[in-house]
């Protein structure tokens, strides 16, 4: 079992692999940080590698957290069936992690957003790590992984177009196979049958 693989498992099953009292340590010095947090090295190399991280000049991570929570909808009390009180089913149209991955993105406004992953979360906030890239570093434009965010206006505000992981999952563009015929070119496309 290669590092990478090992810890990708401890952190599959964060609860029951990091004891709680490092967990509780690690969630309360978080919150005394900045909302917007610059620091040296990932907390979880793997996710971060996994979505495309590299230790180099020009690629900057980021923690900030987020509010949770707010989904709790009032009941509507005007004679209609209990089912369409519009209480359940109600998803929000964007994922918390998007949201962190916009607030970053205005925050900097000179980096442009790589991707994002979880890091951890308590009863009020969760927290994520953000992978950006500075577009004019000499060392990203020399970089043959990274030297497409350098070309020009296409890739500005990625994190503000769903054009990230966590954005296209909002946007419905992971979905492959069967029941996902309609989802091409957004969701609000083809009579909104995307969802």
């Amino acid at each position: 079992m290669s590092l990478n693989q090992y810890i990708r498992a401890v952190w599959k099953q964060p609860k029951e692999n990091i004891p709680s009292r490092h967990r509780i340590a690690r969630m309360a010095s978080w919150r005394k940080e900045p909302v917007f947090q610059r620091i040296e090295k990932p907390t979880r190399i793997d996710a971060a590698r996994s979505v495309g991280y590299r230790a180099k000049q020009g690629v900057v991570v980021i923690r900030t957290r987020i509010r949770r929570g707010g989904l709790r909808k009032g009941k509507i009390h005007m004679k209609r069936k209990p089912s369409k009180a519009g209480i359940t089913k109600i998803t929000m149209a964007k994922s918390t992690q998007r949201m962190a991955e916009e607030r970053a993105s205005k925050r900097y406004p000179n980096l442009e957003v790589l991707n994002s992953y979880w890091v951890g979360q308590d009863g009020k906030n969760k927290f994520f790590e953000i992978i950006m890239l500075d577009p004019h570093h000499p060392v990203i434009k020399a970089d043959k992984q990274y030297n497409w965010i350098s070309t020009g206006s296409s890739h500005r505000g990625r994190a503000a177009r769903g054009k990230t992981s966590a954005g296209k999952r909002g946007r419905g563009l992971y979905n492959k196979g069967k029941g996902a015929e309609k989802l091409r070119p957004s969701l609000k496309a083809n009579r909104n049958r995307g969802k």
